[in-house]
């Protein structure tokens, strides 16, 4: 189940959050590297292998404000390694689910989240497909760090957000300045300068902000 995990990534610390542990691309290895320089919705990139600046940003903010999610049921939106499920896990969460559509980003969540000695629940399904908005209704807290990286997925973030906060749900989103954050619609929270590998982002640091949804109408 996890030897792609393993076979890609290792075990490693995260400067910017040491609490935590996660699997990832060795240094030097880019988002590429392993899927021959193109995308397939069948064999998608490894997102999973990197500890994106959006991610990383509001699973610091969740570390920091644990009263958010103790006791409450998650969402980690598009989860890739599944790093702010673990977070709010370690947090307190009552439950906390990974989603994703990419099965080998699944086995990562379960892996970072051994590796935390945390318990996450994981799904493989697209939360953004419009059949699936129902299941918007069933978490207190929906978070998603990374998640508006084109226009496309962006629109459709965008509406299945709307929902979970209109069912009452805190909806928070760490972003790296992406480019299709709809930033009319969010409150910016907090900002940080977060580490990142040069192979990914051309840059050792990357700023990430933490936005709460206030727009519902």
């Amino acid at each position: 189940m996890s030897q792609k995990v393993t076979a890609h990534a290792r075990l490693a610390d995260l400067p910017f959050l040491p609490e935590l542990r996660l699997y990832q691309a060795g240094p030097g290895v880019g988002l590429w590297s392993h899927s021959g320089g193109e995308y397939s919705s069948d064999s998608p990139p490894p997102f999973w292998a990197f500890a994106w600046a959006g991610g990383q940003g509001l699973a610091r903010y969740v570390l920091d404000h644990p009263d958010l999610v103790a006791g409450r049921r998650v969402l980690d939106l598009a989860a890739g390694s599944g790093l702010v499920a673990v977070a709010a896990a370690r947090a307190g969460a009552a439950a906390a689910t990974a989603v994703d559509v990419d099965p080998d980003a699944l086995d990562a969540a379960r892996l970072n989240a051994a590796a935390n000695d945390v318990t996450i629940g994981v799904a493989r399904l697209d939360l953004l497909d419009p059949d699936a908005h129902a299941a918007a209704d069933a978490y207190d807290v929906v978070l998603a760090g990374d998640l508006f990286y084109t226009e496309a997925v962006a629109g459709r973030a965008r509406a299945f957000l709307r929902r979970a906060a209109r069912s009452g749900a805190l909806v928070l989103v760490g972003d790296a300045r992406r480019g299709f954050l709809p930033e009319r619609l969010f409150q910016e929270i907090a900002a940080y300068e977060v580490p990142v590998p040069p192979a990914i982002e051309e840059s050792r640091l990357r700023r990430a902000m933490v936005y709460r949804l206030e727009v519902l109408n």
